[in-house]
């Protein structure tokens, strides 16, 4: 999850839908695509029939990806509909995924690699391209997060999750709230010593290029070398480095300060109202993870089924429940907009899916204002130049 250079178009995240439950759900009423003898997940939530269902002869279905990022109810269901077992292994980096990837051995049959590192797999011949006569439910996908320049054509991918890389602070333990990327820097933050950052070299080292006025996806030697100098500066400040769950650093009061996803900060502040999203003004940094089938996947049939399953809409809302990032999944916002069953909310109230969707709109951190977007960069892949970044994150992180 995290990412660019391009200017977006307004309103991209407009359709994203804030989380409301990360708890068990109440049963969804039946419907056209329910069984007879209805299938449901240990917390209770009914399982939709595949619609359609498709022939799957693996018994196994080994998933890669970012950390807290499926439902479970969607894996329960999955397994259920399917009589396939899941087993997932998570990652914290694009990095950590590509390693795996290039020492070879490894038996996934999907990943989750975000936009800029899509390329790198790409280009490194690691990816097989989609049979789209396989998928059912490319309809259901918003054409805004299609067919972008890191995947032309979505030869190899489908988007997943998207959203921003920010700001987060506590107003009440920070007294002066920063405006931007540069301002962390500042003696008062670094001296305090209480800042969380993700462990995400790309972005880390973007968003100081961007203190610097350079390009976010620079590979001018000099110039990163500078930005390796400035980010010394702030590692002093850095009291966490965290990509699987920043989050519990700031409920917990441990740290005050630093950069996240969207996610993230909105669940950070559902539970501390304190705790504030801020648009840097040198640019907020976008990003876009996807789905892809590695080029050597043992269980290609039950991947399909898996895309197909889970990118239903009365399946995928429930990325909406769970995770509030922006949603590319238009069948899946159409559901959540309409269906008033109950849920139980992330504090452990009564909701429904039309509460969760129409929460979005009451937060700008999943409701990104139109003039984020035009300041917004994405991170993209930088060729050889990556041995550099490489380089100099390896020697940020060893205090070099």
């Amino acid at each position: 999850m995290n990412l660019r250079p391009k200017p977006l178009a307004a309103g991209l995240l407009a359709t994203a839908v804030a989380l409301s439950a990360c708890g068990p759900t109440a049963a969804p009423p039946a419907s056209d695509t329910t069984t007879t003898e209805q299938i449901v997940a240990s917390s209770g939530f009914v399982c939709p029939a595949a619609d359609p269902k498709v022939e799957v002869t693996s018994t196994e279905l080994n998933l890669f990806v970012w950390t807290e990022y499926i439902p479970q109810d969607m894996i329960e269901c999955f397994e259920k509909v399917y009589g396939v077992t899941v087993n997932r292994e998570e990652f914290s980096s694009n990095e950590e995924l590509g390693a795996k990837l290039d020492a070879g051995g490894a038996t996934y049959d999907l990943v989750q690699p975000t936009d800029y590192y899509v390329s790198v797999l790409i280009r490194k011949g690691q990816l097989q391209k989609l049979d789209k006569s396989k998928l059912t439910i490319l309809e259901n996908l918003d054409p805004r997060y299609m067919d972008l320049p890191f995947d032309p054509g979505n030869e190899y991918t489908l988007p997943y999750q998207a959203g921003t890389d920010a700001i987060v602070v506590n107003a009440t333990a920070v007294a002066n709230v920063p405006a931007s990327w540069a301002d962390l820097w500042k003696p008062e933050y670094v001296d305090a010593g209480r800042m969380v950052f993700l462990d995400d070299s790309r972005v880390t080292i973007g968003l100081t290029l961007l203190t610097l006025g350079y390009d976010v996806n620079t590979t001018d030697e000099a110039q990163l070398e500078e930005a390796k100098a400035k980010l010394l500066e702030l590692v002093p400040g850095i009291k966490l480095w965290d990509s699987d769950s920043p989050k519990t650093a700031l409920i917990a009061g441990d740290v005050d300060l630093g950069m996240t996803w969207t996610g993230e900060a909105f669940l950070a502040q559902r539970e501390v109202p304190e705790i504030q999203y801020i648009y840097p003004t040198e640019g907020a940094i976008f990003w876009q993870d996807n789905y892809a089938i590695p080029v050597d996947a043992p269980h290609v049939d039950a991947a399909y089924a898996w895309l197909n399953y889970t990118y239903q809409g009365d399946v995928f809302w429930l990325m909406l429940r769970d995770f509030p990032y922006a949603n590319p999944n238009k069948a899946a916002l159409d559901y959540a907009a309409s269906a008033e069953f109950e849920i139980t909310d992330i504090d452990g109230n009564p909701s429904t899916p039309k509460a969760v969707y129409e929460a979005y709109m009451a937060s700008s951190i999943t409701n990104v204002p139109d003039a984020v977007f035009t300041s917004a960069v994405r991170i993209e892949d930088v060729g050889d130049a990556t041995a550099l970044y490489d380089r100099i994150w390896t020697e940020i992180k060893g205090g070099n």
